[in-house]
């Protein structure tokens, strides 16, 4: 059974066609890679899952239950978290404040235990100002945020961009942690080998549409397919 399943979604930005029939599904447990070229529709396809882009057409199930064009508190309130492209994180407010923003009871603390044994850099900056951060340091608070509602699938949009190789190892371990207590990734991600180390099964973009998807095991080591798709060699 699938925890989430996107069938034949059409979304639009303007008159531009941009999701031309995207189906794609993820089990329990499961880290899945959305891969493609830039302006594939990677992006857009997370965005219309949450809820912040709604399709024309197809529909959207999450345990079953049809969140299509939901906005996107109720559908993080469902169970699915998500940490875009760029952080959006609030750089004015402190640490704890835009953790607070994804909190559903403010006043319970007790919600940030789990993230700060995964992060423990942050009770050190809850008083910080998150535009003062570094980068490895954004993504821990922007992954933090997400999880402090404890999703059953997370969406993470291109989550080593501007970090150093270090917290990319780091961020390895991280999500596979996640993944090992029950959390579902949906992961778009432009470094094919972290991608690749991580998922269960891999999606290919094209235009829009899913060109093809396969095991990871029958990806891995495939520079055709790579090439194909991606444009590229591992």
């Amino acid at each position: 059974m699938s925890l989430l399943k996107v069938e034949e979604i059409h979304t639009y930005y303007g008159r531009s066609y941009i999701l031309q029939g995207v189906a794609l599904k993820i089990k329990d447990q499961e880290v899945v890679a959305l891969l493609g070229r830039n302006g594939a529709g990677k992006t857009t396809t997370l965005k219309t899952i949450m809820g912040l882009v709604r399709p024309k057409a197809g529909r959207i199930f999450f345990r079953d239950a049809d969140v299509t064009g939901l906005p996107a508190f109720k559908v993080a309130r469902r169970g699915i978290g998500y940490v875009p492209q760029g952080r959006q994180l609030f750089p004015k407010m402190t640490v704890l404040e835009n953790l607070k923003t994804g909190m559903a009871n403010q006043a319970d603390m007790g919600q940030l235990r789990e993230v700060f044994e995964l992060f423990p850099v942050l009770p050190e900056r809850l008083s910080q100002l998150a535009g003062t951060l570094s980068g490895g340091e954004q993504q821990a608070l922007a992954i933090s945020r997400a999880l402090v509602k404890r999703p059953a699938v997370l969406l993470l949009d291109e989550p080593t961009t501007g970090l150093m190789p270090l917290f990319v190892a780091r961020l390895i371990a991280i999500i596979r942690k996640l993944n090992e207590q029950g959390i579902a990734i949906l992961l778009v991600e432009e470094k094919i080998p972290f991608a690749l180390s991580l998922a269960h099964h891999v999606y290919f973009m094209v235009k829009g549409k899913i060109g093809y998807h396969a095991p990871k095991e029958e990806v891995r080591g495939k520079n055709e397919i790579l090439i194909r798709y991606l444009g590229v060699e591992v």
